[in-house]
């Protein structure tokens, strides 16, 4: 099912005013919504910026996804953040260790967990090689609602 959502949210100090498309995944025949639920999955937030940690988990919300917020990857690597996640939105640069090094840690960990990078900075050559590297998608900020629910989509295709 798909319905129509008006959202205004705060990005990186942009607000962002869009209509996106939102699917919805129905309960198949014999499967109650509860079952659904449980079967939800978990995306991390890691960036240090303030802002994205407070509006990001309310978009996802929107797109049925539970989320969890994390400052930097040190705290994300503290708080086991890696066993639950099933999806992973982070930010390329931040203080201490940055999320390009976290991919490098989870790749060599051989922990594969679909990752959406965004950054303010459009660096093309990062991008590819971070797509070369597994991640799922680059989104460069501010994004819109329809780029996030693409780049979810990507890490929790349909089947």
């Amino acid at each position: 099912m798909v319905s129509k959502k008006r959202s205004v949210r705060k990005v990186s100090r942009v607000v962002v005013v869009q209509t996106s498309a939102v699917r919805t995944a129905l309960p198949k025949k014999g499967e109650s919504t509860q079952s659904m639920m449980s079967l939800a999955s978990l995306v991390s937030i890691v960036d240090d910026d303030e802002s994205v940690r407070e509006s990001l988990p309310d978009l996802l919300k929107e797109f049925g996804f539970p989320s969890q917020t994390f400052s930097s990857v040190e705290e994300f690597l503290a708080k086991d953040g890696i066993s639950r996640t099933k999806c992973l939105i982070l930010d390329v640069a931040m203080p201490g260790m940055c999320g390009p090094e976290l991919q490098e840690e989870l790749n060599r960990r051989e922990v594969q967990i679909p990752i959406i990078f965004i950054t303010a900075h459009r660096d093309e050559s990062l991008r590819s090689r971070l797509m070369e590297r597994g991640a799922v998608a680059c989104l460069i900020k501010p994004f819109g609602d329809a780029a996030m629910l693409e780049a979810l989509n990507s890490a929790f295709p349909i089947r």
